[in-house]
């Protein structure tokens, strides 16, 4: 079992930034891969990024490539988003995922654990 809670949503301007954590508690974090998703009213949940065990390698949706940034702290049991340059299309609930392999994902019945999301609200 694999317990995850997502931090840092909100409010913020156009153009301004964020930083979205993901608390992970239970067993095998370390050797899993793990994603970000995110999801309008009405719309499928989406790929955002998603990075390897190790943090060696990242995957991230052509939207967010140069403005979204995974890491993560395997000594902190930490996933994060760093999240620059929003627009008004970046709003959404943003959802932590922990996947059952250890390789980057973009498929999303791939993620077996899933955190509650967190808002990012984009004011223009």
């Amino acid at each position: 079992q694999v317990r995850l809670v997502e931090s840092g949503g909100g409010l913020v301007q156009a153009g301004g930034s964020l930083r979205l954590s993901c608390a992970a508690s239970g067993r095998n974090f370390n050797d899993k891969a793990m994603g970000w998703f995110r999801q309008t009213p009405g719309e499928e949940r989406e790929f955002v990024a998603s990075i390897s065990w190790d943090g060696e390698r990242t995957l991230y949706a052509v939207p967010v490539r140069g403005r979204f940034s995974i890491s993560r702290d395997n000594a902190k049991n930490t996933v994060y988003l760093q999240i620059n340059s929003l627009t008004p299309e970046d709003a959404a609930v943003y959802y932590c995922a922990a996947n059952t392999g250890y390789l980057p994902n973009i498929v999303t019945i791939t993620y077996d654990y899933w955190g509650q999301g967190t808002q990012v609200i984009v004011s223009s």
